[in-house]
């Protein structure tokens, strides 16, 4: 296998370079992958911008990937074989404490990901090791589908847990806070679980429009309209029966609170920044409402297998959220174009 190979190295907060590095080595219970492509998330920006705690440098990142097999372990017993392609989510589930052993990995206590505790995918080649394939999230790719759009089930995942633990449902007004690629992902998955009204919101009038492509029957700018009030305005006044809070912004989960209708779930899916997560929220609203306040972040494999079948069968407008694919080298074009919200969502082909 090659000493050599080209990726993304992050050397530090801001300090991130497309370069030479070496190759990994296939572990000799796991699996030497070479990468197909590799989505850019949020979270990578902030990582990359920020840097992350705990993490050591040099490093190499990206998280939603499609890969072929170029090379199985010594000690590899499984059922891959070199020149298969799969679909690599990142969560590493433990498989030994409570929650694993009642099935419900998405709250495992020990989780690990790959691209944090092992080589991420922004780079021709990644190891994947045997923990990952015990305890991961790894599946062949679904005949005909281009490994670029199936890079995109690891967002969606997130989302459909989401929407699994808030119930959304038939009948719905459903409001949306960010129209990002996790707000649009949010607003197509909402409207197939049989939502009856969906309300876009964003500061940003070119990522509502964006959004009206997946799904959003109504739109607010919010930049320029009280958002609170205008949701009020457009539900006679009762309120929205699920919130989802698609964005960083410590406001807007007040604002979910107070245009919530009784009995009315906000799923905080947005995280805040350390230092300004502890917005004003009036938590009387939430005791006469009767409201759920919602938090989630990852996924059960089950999560990540609908959303492979969302993508393949065409319930999920992936042409529409892959906005830009462009080859590793032009990776620094992709998270300029991202970080100024000009993409939705940029995949990487190293």
């Amino acid at each position: 296998m090659p000493g050599k190979m080209n990726a993304l190295v992050l050397r530090g907060p801001g300090d991130f370079e497309f370069e030479e590095a070496a190759a990994p080595e296939c572990p000799p219970a796991g699996l030497l992958v070479k990468v197909l492509a590799c989505g850019l998330c949020g979270s990578d920006l902030r990582t990359l911008y920020s840097g992350r705690k705990g993490m050591s440098y040099p490093w190499i990142i990206g998280h939603e990937v499609s890969a072929e097999i170029v090379q199985t372990g010594a000690a590899y017993r499984g059922p891959y074989k070199p020149g298969g392609v799969l679909a690599v989510a990142p969560v590493v589930y433990c498989g030994a404490c409570d929650f694993c052993m009642e099935g419900r990995f998405e709250f495992c206590d020990n989780i690990r990901e790959l691209a944090q505790h092992w080589q991420g995918g922004f780079a021709e080649y990644m190891p994947i090791p045997p923990e990952a394939l015990a305890h991961g999230v790894i599946r062949p790719l679904p005949a005909g589908l281009d490994p670029v759009y199936a890079a995109a089930a690891e967002p969606l995942s997130s989302c459909l847990h989401a929407q699994e633990r808030g119930r959304t449902g038939r009948g719905d007004t459903v409001v949306v806070i960010g129209c990002g690629p996790i707000g649009c992902a949010h607003t197509t998955i909402a409207k197939a679980r049989g939502a009856a009204r969906i309300i876009a919101a964003d500061v940003s009038s070119e990522r509502l429009e964006m959004c009206r492509g997946f799904g959003a029957d109504a739109l607010v700018n919010s930049a320029s309209e009280d958002l609170t009030g205008a949701v009020l305005r457009r539900t006679d006044g009762k309120g929205a029966d699920v919130i989802i809070t698609a964005n960083p912004v410590p406001e807007t989960q007040v604002q979910a609170v107070e245009m919530a209708r009784k009995s009315g779930r906000i799923l905080l899916f947005g995280g805040l920044p350390p230092h300004d997560s502890k917005p004003g929220i009036d938590t009387n609203i939430v005791h006469y409402r009767g409201l759920e306040l919602i938090g989630t972040t990852t996924f059960a494999p089950r999560h990540h297998k609908t959303a492979l079948d969302m993508i393949t069968n065409g319930s999920f407008p992936v042409g529409k959220f892959v906005t830009h694919v462009l080859p590793l080298e032009k990776a620094k074009d992709g998270i300029g174009l991202a970080k100024e919200g000009k993409a939705l969502k940029v995949v990487f082909k190293p």
